[in-house]
């Protein structure tokens, strides 16, 4: 069985990778790594990371593109290289455009497309913005739709997705933490033993323009506040996340910028963080797992599950608000106890097999 797997950026490189890794073990199994390179400088080494490479290369990334333009394009060159390769199933995870034109690309080649992390969903179409979008429409084109939770499976159902095209996988992240764990990573900077470390990551597009100033100014105030608060923040080097960035905290003590950090560090980092603030989606999911509080500077979440478990709470990017949230887990052990319970709804570490167990499956019919 021919089976495409396409990457586009860094987080759908770490949940693929688990998938790819398993089915390429799998006798029968004729894997082919399609990377369209929407996030071009965070998808190779991610790869090597976890000992793969390319095989196609779309190259779609350009200086300030847009998202039509990044479509356009995307869904150009994945048409031509289907309707050249024609494989028997295409797999790609998650919300990315990556993903939705990979499942518009499908559809219109006539090509299965199996959508990994299937399912998630917050209810509001424009938030987060394209995400939510980009994977109803996945659904849509889904022969196969792999739910990382039940309540992702029970949102799939009213939606109308047959039951038989729905399989309970578990979250991949959960794979790729574990295996990654077990290669006991170092946190990349230094944290004195009477220093707690604040893991912050913000990235998304309904962040930009305040609500990112809003977050970094509070950091810059908690880091004022507490002689022993230490930030890490690996930067996304999108201007609109960038720039204010360096204005509000690249001359502040005890905060290190970086760039985008390779899985291991950012693994290590999340083991060695006291706190952990986030509009990510994926370190939601990871981080409940390594006992570390999370707090989500967006209004909606489509994970909900570990909120349900208190180990993950939605704060928005309120200054008032961000303040009050880290103070209270920096100051009242009996709260940070209570989020730092080391539960995780997203999955075993089995989760790729599952995945290829139902795609070879479907290969056999």
């Amino acid at each position: 069985m021919r089976i495409t797997c396409v990457v586009g950026t860094r987080p759908e490189v770490i949940k693929m990778s688990p998938v790819i890794q398993e089915l390429a073990r799998r006798p029968g199994a004729e894997v082919t790594v399609l990377s369209t390179a929407q996030h071009r400088h965070m998808v190779d080494p991610f790869l090597a990371f976890f000992g793969l490479k390319a095989d196609i290369d779309l190259d779609a990334m350009t200086v300030g593109q847009t998202l039509p333009e990044l479509t356009a394009r995307l869904l150009t060159r994945l048409c031509a290289v289907l309707d050249e390769t024609r494989p028997d199933m295409l797999l790609a995870q998650g919300d990315t455009t990556t993903v939705m034109a990979s499942a518009m690309a499908c559809f219109y080649n006539n090509i299965p497309f199996g959508h990994v992390e299937a399912g998630l969903r917050t209810g509001d179409l424009r938030s987060p913005f394209p995400e939510e979008f980009n994977r109803r429409l996945a659904t849509i084109a889904a022969r196969l739709s792999f739910a990382p939770t039940t309540a992702a499976r029970d949102n799939l159902l009213r939606e109308g997705v047959p039951d038989d095209q729905i399989v309970m996988s578990g979250n991949t992240v959960i794979d790729a933490l574990l295996w990654t764990v077990a290669h006991d990573p170092p946190c990349p900077v230094a944290v004195g033993p009477d220093q707690r470390l604040l893991l912050m990551t913000l990235h998304r597009r309904e962040s930009f323009g305040a609500p990112v100033r809003a977050v970094l100014s509070a950091v810059k105030a908690l880091v004022e506040a507490n002689p022993d608060l230490v930030v890490l923040y690996p930067v996304h080097p999108n201007p609109n996340v960038a720039e204010p960035a360096r204005e509000i905290l690249g001359a502040v003590d005890r905060v290190h910028l970086r760039g985008p950090l390779d899985y291991p560090d950012l693994v290590g980092a999340m083991r060695r963080a006291h706190v952990i603030l986030t509009d990510s989606g994926g370190i939601q999911e990871e981080a409940p797992a390594l006992g570390k509080p999370v707090l989500v500077t967006r209004d909606t979440t489509e994970r909900p599950e570990a909120v349900s478990e208190g180990v993950v709470r939605i704060i928005g990017a309120d200054f008032d608000r961000v303040v009050a949230e880290v103070q209270r887990l920096l100051d009242d052990p009996a709260a940070y106890r209570a989020m730092a319970r080391g539960v995780s709804p997203y999955g075993d570490g089995k989760a790729s097999p599952r995945i290829a167990d139902a795609v070879l499956s479907l290969g056999n019919y």
